[in-house]
C-alpha cells in the first residue's frame, strides 16, 4: 500500500508539544513496521521545513531532514502540476485551502493514492481517506 504523506502529519512527528503528536508517531511508526510507502511532494518538504524551522528551529529542521525524509519517496511537483493546482485553489477561492493542499491533491489523484497521513481536513472533504483515523 501507498499512502501520502502530509505537512500537518509530518510536522506532529516532531513537535512534542502539537495535539496530534502521540498520534502520528503511534502511526509513523505502524506504517513502516508494516513496510508500506510514503510518498510526498517538494512542496511539503519545503512547507515542512519552513515550518519546523520558524516554530522548533534549526536542530529539529536537521532531525526532520535526516530522520524523516530519507523514509519518503518525494514526488517533483511540475510545472504543468502546479498549474493544475493553481487551478484548483483558484476554483474552490478558499482561505484556508493552500497551494501545497491543492498540489497534493492532484499528485494523489495522478498516482491513484487514496490515503494520506494528514491531521487536515480538507483531504477528507476532497474524498481520501485519512490516516490515523480520528476517534
Amino acid at each position: 500500500m501507498v499512502g501520502f504523506a502530509d505537512t500537518s502529519g509530518l510536522y506532529a512527528l516532531l513537535d512534542e508539544d502539537d495535539n496530534n503528536h502521540a498520534a502520528g508517531v503511534a502511526f509513523w511508526q505502524n506504517y513502516h513496521q508494516q513496510q508500506t510507502d510514503l510518498v510526498t511532494t517538494n512542496y511539503v518538504l519545503l512547507e515542512c521545513q519552513a515550518l519546523i524551522q520558524r516554530r522548533l528551529g534549526m536542530e529539529a529542521v536537521l532531525d526532520f531532514q535526516t530522520r524523516i525524509v530519507p523514509m519518503l519517496s518525494v514526488d517533483w511537483i511540475t510545472e504543468s502540476i502546479h498549474g493544475q493546482g493553481v487551478a484548483q485553489m483558484l476554483t474552490a477561492n478558499r482561505r484556508q485551502l493552500s497551494l501545497v493542499d491543492c498540489t497534493s491533491f492532484v499528485v494523489m489523484r495522478h498516482l491513484s493514492i487514496d490515503s494520506a497521513f494528514t491531521f487536515d481536513q480538507h483531504f477528507a472533504e476532497q474524498g481520501f481517506r485519512v490516516f490515523p483515523e480520528r476517534q
